[in-house]
């Protein structure tokens, strides 16, 4: 067989070889030709080459050196590289590219940080930048999953703000966007969706906000601690746009060249904006007007269902639509944009918070109710699981029964010396859908007749099912179909959804870098969904878990006919989209000096690129363009400061991590190059 193999690849080489020659020969020189090289094409047929040739922005021909050259003029530009690796250039399926560039602002940078030291911070910052009583004060970057620990004098996220400032109104934005925090300041000036001030308060969060209880946390007396999560932190900053977002879209119009410029450095030259609002459509019209635009850009267009209920209360969907179809319109004839895509948020995160008194559960949708784990310290001071609530006792059944008997400080310091654990844990929740689960299904049904893809954010395991019945009954009751219908994230899916998403071809942007074991993490996450003690690595991850075995099903997907397709998600973690991380991640799923989350999961460095070359081009309705070498297609390429072919077999995963672009072109041009060390 390899013998029959090699043969018909010399055969093929031969024909492509006297091709080359026949169009020199009738005047076609290429305009550039990329020789002595190692080409991963991503063309299943055709994987590896040796060179080729472009004219006009597309690619000539793939294959031989000779077969290049052949096609070499007197004015070809020829670009010999040493035996590098060249790809083609990186798609990332999911990302929010307004976001990646670093203004001068306050920016924690993701670093785990103390309460105590995150109110330092914050107070020099409004020293730094003179912020006048009253003003915002937006904190980016923060990282609500490490760090964070107490003390006596701050023993939560409002305290800490607070000792920064009462003056001014504090938001802490968390690095994933769905986490935030506030001081009381901010908290007073909570308003309801009519617009008037309330405040965010236990009599509140009983009343004007009960609806959304599950996204605040809370003090031992019911009060609000500071954390403030998912869609609610509008209410306290915004209800159009939060401070920071005013304030970086400022900036970013001064200089809109800093996204492609971003992009282009590590190798991305298309990209899925997973979540444009329309108040970033300034932005890339600004974008569509450039003759330098370097990237391809799809645009996710993001309309919340909540703000477009009318007087009746009902969701105007022909107003949604309206808009939805103006856009997708206005960027119908242009060849490097397009806005044939909706997103839909179905759930938020599965993060709890073990520093909060009570334990704050998660908010992501899940089918089995979260747990109440009891949470200790041990020497250092650090969190530990040390029990689990009892929600089935009849001390909980009575407090689900008689809530407003458990309401007065008394009542819960009764509770607490009683039962040892406060009575807002006697809780059962399965979280939250962003909206009810009829619209939902409506939301999809609606934007996939009206011929739209669909790109829903979905996290829990309920969540994902929810999305899977709405795509299939959106599909059942006709409509054009993209078929490029998409889900973002699914950090947790059952195995019998996984086999639904390959039957239903979706199309599933996985951020590779977040699938590894972190116990400081981990303790956000796991401690509500399974029955451990302690607080190690080992503790979180014990043998048979559930979670273990249906986080980020990547091979899963992949084998049962779902396309993983690679999307950074940044800015969260990190500003850099970091795409050679992701495919390291993608392969390795481990973080070093632990172990890895359940290997079986991983792909190939092969699989990993063609995530982010091939397959992103085809999600994002670019196939036939790009996201491959091939005849035809536009030459959009990279070349590497190293093999991570070679590194990937290897098991040199962390090698791949470092992974430098020398350069990146696009449309037959070089549109970067990395300067000398």
């Amino acid at each position: 067989m390899r013998t029959q193999g090699t043969g018909r690849w010399i055969v093929g080489a031969l024909s492509l070889l006297a091709t080359a020659g026949s169009l020199a020969a009738a005047g076609h020189a290429a305009d550039l030709v990329v020789t002595d090289a190692r080409i991963y094409t991503a063309d299943r047929a055709h994987p590896m080459a040796e060179a080729f040739a472009v004219t006009g922005g597309k690619i000539l021909y793939v294959g031989t050196a000779a077969g290049a050259r052949a096609l070499a003029g007197p004015k070809t530009r020829i670009e010999r590289l040493g035996g590098r690796l060249v790809l083609p250039s990186l798609i990332d399926s999911h990302l929010h590219p307004t976001d990646i560039p670093q203004w001068d602002v306050c920016d924690l940078h993701n670093r785990p940080l103390s309460l105590k030291e995150i109110s330092a911070f914050v107070g020099d910052c409004i020293k730094r930048y003179h912020t006048a009583p009253g003003q915002w004060v937006s904190v980016r970057q923060w990282n609500y999953s490490e760090g964070n620990d107490v003390d006596a004098s701050h023993p939560n996220l409002r305290t800490a703000l607070d000792a920064a400032s009462t003056e001014h109104p504090i938001h802490l934005l968390g690095n994933d966007g769905h986490h935030g925090g506030f001081n009381s300041n901010a908290l007073a000036g909570a308003r309801k969706a009519s617009g008037r001030i309330v405040g965010l308060t236990a009599a509140t969060l009983a009343t004007d906000f009960a609806d959304r209880r599950i996204m605040v946390g809370v003090d031992a007396r019911g009060e609000p601690d500071g954390a403030v999560n998912e869609t609610l932190q509008y209410a306290v900053d915004g209800p159009d746009a939060y401070a920071s977002e005013a304030e970086d879209f400022a900036a970013l119009m001064r200089e809109p060249q800093k996204v492609t410029q971003a992009l282009n450095r590590v190798g991305i030259t298309a990209v899925l904006d997973a979540a444009v609002s329309p108040r970033l459509l300034p932005f890339y019209e600004t974008l569509a007007r450039s003759k330098e635009l370097s990237v391809r850009i799809a645009l996710a267009q993001f309309y919340d269902p909540e703000e477009h209920r009318g007087v009746d209360g009902r969701i105007e969907w022909r107003r949604m639509l309206d808009e939805a179809e103006a856009t997708r319109a206005k960027f119908a004839t242009h060849p490097l944009m397009r806005a044939d895509v909706v997103k839909l948020f179905v759930d938020g995160g599965i993060e709890g918070n073990p520093n909060a008194e009570p334990p704050s559960p998660p908010n992501g949708a899940v089918l089995r109710p979260f747990l109440q784990p009891r949470f200790g310290h041990d020497a250092a001071g650090h969190p530990i699981v040390v029990g689990y609530v009892d929600t089935a006792s009849a001390a909980c059944l009575d407090v689900r029964r008689n809530p407003a008997n458990y309401a007065s400080q008394a009542a819960i310091d009764e509770f607490l010396r009683s039962h040892g654990h406060h009575p807002n844990q006697c809780a059962v929740s399965d979280g939250h859908l962003y909206h009810s689960r009829e619209d939902t299904l409506e939301f999809v049904r609606q934007f996939h007749r009206d011929g739209f893809a669909l790109h829903i954010h979905v996290i829990g395991d309920r969540a994902v099912r929810t999305a899977l019945d709405a795509i299939e009954e959106a599909r059942a009751a006709g409509g054009p179909d993209l078929g490029r219908d998409g889900f973002a994230h699914l950090q947790l899916a059952h195995p019998d959804d996984v086999a639904r998403i390959g039957r239903d071809r979706i199309y599933v942007a996985f951020t590779y870098a977040w699938a590894y074991i972190d116990p400081s993490y981990d303790l956000m996450v796991t401690p509500f969904l399974e029955k451990i003690s302690g607080g190690s690595a080992t503790d979180l991850h014990p043998a048979g878990s559930y979670y273990d075995a249906n986080a980020y099903p990547v091979r899963g997907v992949r084998d049962a006919g779902g396309i993983p397709v690679g999307g950074s998600d940044a800015p969260v973690d990190t500003r850099d989209p970091r795409p050679f991380i992701n495919m390291a991640k993608a392969v390795s799923r481990q973080l070093k000096g632990q172990p890895p989350l359940n290997p079986a999961q991983s792909i190939s460095v092969r699989d990993a690129i063609d995530s982010y070359t091939i397959s992103g081009a085809r999600f994002l309705g670019w196939g036939d363009r790009t996201g491959s070498l091939e005849v035809g297609k536009s030459a959009d390429f990279i070349v590497l400061d190293r093999d991570i072919l070679a590194l990937g077999d290897q098991g040199r995963t962390g090698a791949i991590e470092e992974t430098r672009v020398l350069e990146t072109w696009f449309m037959g041009r070089r549109v970067y190059k990395a300067t000398a060390n």
